[in-house]
């Protein structure tokens, strides 16, 4: 059984602990607690998914005005527990958060490419970027 809710104040220690357990940790700064503090707090809107022992298993992390877009940021969930539906239910519980017809937006992990069109993600060819430099 996996426990679903908005998290305005999740510890920069579990997202660290639970970006390492999914393929995102490669793509996120979890060696600075710093900055991924900074992320929760300058996020919008959080979902966690927790198992029955109240261990993180999963985060949805967005930027949004809750009304025209919603920039999902961060989807991870845990390797060993991926492929039993719990992205696509913080997906899911992501959505219910916004107002119909909010846009919900995101840039896929290379491993993830071909798993959005599966739940409903139309792919865009008009996305543009400059890149952080670290």
């Amino acid at each position: 059984m996996i426990a679903y809710a908005i998290e305005t104040d999740l510890s920069a220690l579990e997202f660290q602990d639970v970006l390492r357990r999914s393929t995102l940790g490669e793509r996120r700064p979890v060696d600075d607690l710093a900055t991924l503090e900074a992320m929760l707090r300058g996020a919008s809107l959080t979902v966690t998914a927790r198992d029955q022992s109240g261990k993180l298993v999963g985060v949805s992390r967005s930027v949004t005005d809750f009304v025209y877009c919603c920039y999902l940021s961060d989807l991870c969930v845990d390797v060993g527990l991926q492929h039993q539906g719990i992205g696509k239910r913080l997906i899911e519980e992501t959505r219910v958060q916004l107002r119909p017809g909010c846009s919900l937006i995101l840039l896929a992990a290379p491993a993830a490419n071909d798993y959005y069109p599966k739940i409903g993600f139309d792919k865009m060819d008009r996305c543009w970027w400059i890149p952080g430099k670290r």
